[in-house]
């Protein structure tokens, strides 16, 4: 019966992956290959004076400032959020579950133009902020907040599950023999979530890098000034600067092939480290 099996599910087996495999081909192997193609069809230095053009290298520090300042953002608010919805009890926590997954719902567009109604000129916050010196549209802040907002659940869905299945008795237990707060947590908890913390941050600074939505729409598209590297790239483009274009889109190409690389790994020491604790 096992052999009769087999064979009539060797066909659709062979279906399925050849379907998997022209489906990622299209989809991914193929884009991947324009974009490299046409990045050097004009020559070698063509390129080069294209990645190292001077809003280039302005929309590229920009964009790693708004990660960086993201991913720290996300990575203590992950910590803190991810702590107390699994080792207290409290009113609303169902109400902060929900909450936390706001942005993966909503749309990136919507929360750029939330944020132009919060602090935009009509909003009572704007004579406040302006009294102070501080502007988040279309300034550098506005950028750093949507790229914030976008990115806070990838941390701190990493790390709930992972303190749920682990349990609190081992923080008992060293509690009980005199243990301190940080000294449970960095030596009993935090080698535990560990991997999953990591994840979470290669994550959330995948998702940063290439946000567009909520960051085009808080911009105002100063060239030098607010954009990203994403926006830099549809600036290029919409002025018919193909091959620049396509160039600086091999950045975001090269970082998220070592993001993906950096993820994979990590996910193979996590789960290594699970199968050595079995």
């Amino acid at each position: 019966m096992d052999e009769k099996k087999k064979q009539a599910s060797g066909p659709v087996k062979w279906i399925l992956i050849g379907i998997s495999v022209i489906f990622l081909f299209v989809m991914l192997v193929l884009p991947l290959v324009v974009v490299v193609t046409q990045a050097l069809s004009k020559g070698w230095q063509c390129y080069v004076q294209a990645v190292t053009d001077e809003y280039t290298l302005k929309a590229l520090k920009l964009t790693i400032g708004a990660t960086a300042a993201a991913v720290v953002c996300n990575t203590i608010f992950g910590l803190c959020a991810a702590w107390a919805m699994t080792r207290f009890h409290f009113r609303g926590k169902k109400l902060l579950t929900t909450l936390i997954d706001v942005p993966v719902t909503v749309s990136p567009v919507i929360a750029g133009l939330i944020y132009i109604l919060v602090f935009g000129k009509q909003s009572p916050l704007y004579s406040v902020l302006e009294k102070v010196g501080i502007q988040i549209v279309f300034a550098v802040p506005g950028i750093i907040l949507a790229t914030i907002f976008v990115t806070f659940p990838f941390v701190s869905r990493e790390i709930i599950p992972v303190l749920e299945s682990i349990g609190s008795d081992e923080e008992e237990a060293a509690a009980l023999m005199g243990a301190k707060g940080w000294t449970i947590f960095t030596k009993v908890t935090f080698p535990h979530i560990k991997w999953a913390f990591l994840y979470g941050v290669v994550l959330c600074t995948a998702r940063a890098m290439g946000e567009f939505g909520a960051v085009s729409v808080l911009s105002g598209h100063l060239r030098g000034k607010t954009n990203t590297l994403p926006l830099h790239v549809e600036i290029l483009y919409n002025e018919f600067q193909y091959v620049p274009a396509f160039a600086v889109s091999s950045i975001l190409v090269i970082l998220a092939v070592i993001l993906l690389i950096a993820r994979n790994v990590l996910e193979h020491k996590g789960k290594g480290e699970k199968g050595d604790v079995r």
